[in-house]
């Protein structure tokens, strides 16, 4: 079978529809990922000894599952449970959220832990609350280092978007099944998916680049 560069052409407005789709989720449940991330890898690093268990079992049971499980129980358990009823996108949002925040607490933790304890002592004793010490003194060297890591997580997370077509999402993956379905071109629509992530997956990793390069000059 011939390769048909047409197929490609008239499946393009669709499958950028659904890669559109596909930014949109990762970057809402990213937004929501670092929050809970830093929340949680604070808790680990600083709370005491219940909020750190706490913050542990949140992450363990979040590393230990499939993210395909967790919006699967989300978008289908959630409502019998508790009767909530959760739409496709709000699934995939939050589902992102609560995976991407576990891993990202885990780099939270790690980096603010990595930082000399000289610098925190030194804070202290000028006299500066502890919030500050984190903030202004310990968190921009923990957040340079937490910077090749988080692009990591962000380019794993923006692919994890690809296991919501199990609920229906009509992100890229999806839109290529759909497109496929119809007109039977797998090799054609698959590698133009393909592409797709890969260029998707290129800018993102050129702009976490950038950043790296300007917090080293800075």
């Amino acid at each position: 079978m011939d390769f048909d560069w047409s197929v490609i052409g008239q499946a393009l407005p669709a499958l950028l529809q659904g890669a559109k789709l596909t930014v949109l989720i990762a970057l809402a449940g990213l937004a929501g990922g670092v929050l809970v991330g830093l929340l949680f890898g604070l808790m680990r690093a600083y709370g005491n000894r219940f909020v750190a268990l706490l913050a542990a079992v949140y992450v363990e049971f979040v590393r230990g599952t499939p993210i395909v499980v967790q919006v699967m129980f989300i978008y289908f358990a959630l409502p019998v449970l508790m009767g909530i009823r959760v739409d496709p996108m709000t699934a995939a949002v939050v589902s992102i959220i609560v995976n991407a925040g576990a891993y990202i607490s885990e780099i939270v933790r790690g980096a603010f832990q990595s930082v000399p304890k000289g610098l925190s002592e030194a804070g202290l004793a000028m006299g500066l609350a502890r919030w500050r010490v984190l903030a202004f003194v310990v968190g921009p060297v923990a957040f340079r280092r937490m910077i090749p890591p988080l692009g990591n997580q962000f380019i794993v997370s923006l692919k994890d978007t690809s296991l919501f077509i199990v609920i229906g999402v009509g992100e890229l993956t999806r839109q290529g099944q759909e497109i496929m379905a119809a007109n039977f071109r797998a090799v054609e629509i698959w590698s133009a998916v393909a592409v797709i992530y890969l260029a998707m997956i290129g800018v993102l990793t050129l702009m976490l680049h950038g950043i790296e390069r300007r917090m080293r000059i800075l």
